[in-house]
């Protein structure tokens, strides 16, 4: 399989944003499954927890993806055994690349984002099916809907943009998205992370952002 396949076929089935803010980060995605046009689930989890100054979205291959996430809270664990304090995003990046680098004869299929706060620097990355990355400065999304979602957001940020703004907005793209792209849909996940910690928006913070 050519990297143009690999790429082609984890860009279907989602949205994930993350936006880098003057006091954090912010990341979104739907709850959306699909397996082609079925829609296999309204419940999926595509960011996870990795500690509270670091988190992973996922799109791409479950199985690929979820292998991936327990691989990175192992590491982190490992590594707060050791250093006595969490893997920051680059860190984590880093590892996470040189793991999808090893295995890009037979690439994990899977598209992330890594963010997360380095110290009280905030920090985003978007990583490849076959480990390379890039540092973001604004903004990032991927999977199938992030056309539309990156669009808006190119259309509001602001180089000062608070997280608490940033929710409102990356709520807004996904619902961008998920009237522009059938593979997105049945809710949305955001969450924060700050110097203060990590954060996930419950159901009625996000309805009320969407106001």
């Amino acid at each position: 399989m050519d990297y143009k396949s690999v790429t082609e076929n984890i860009r279907h089935g989602t949205t994930t944003v993350g936006i880098v803010c003057a006091d954090g980060v912010v990341m979104g995605a739907d709850v959306r499954a699909t397996y082609g046009t079925y829609i296999s689930s309204g419940e999926a989890i595509k960011i996870h927890k990795i500690d509270d100054n670091l988190a992973m979205t996922i799109a791409g291959g479950v199985g690929d993806a979820e292998y991936l996430v327990k691989l990175l809270k192992m590491q982190n664990e490992l590594y707060r055994m050791n250093e006595s304090k969490p893997m920051s995003p680059t860190s984590a990046t880093s590892l996470i690349s040189l793991i999808l680098q090893e295995n890009k004869m037979m690439p994990f299929m899977v598209e992330l984002i890594l963010g997360g706060m380095n110290k009280e620097k905030p920090e985003i990355y978007d990583v490849d099916p076959v480990g390379g990355y890039i540092k973001g400065s604004r903004y990032t999304a991927t999977g199938s809907g992030s056309i539309a979602a990156s669009g808006y957001l190119e259309s509001i940020y602001v180089s000062d943009i608070t997280t608490g703004d940033a929710a409102k907005h990356i709520a807004k793209a996904l619902k961008i998205a998920m009237k522009k792209d059938s593979a997105t849909g049945d809710g949305m996940k955001i969450v924060t992370i700050t110097k203060k910690g990590y954060r996930e928006h419950s159901k009625d913070e996000i309805d009320k952002l969407l106001k």
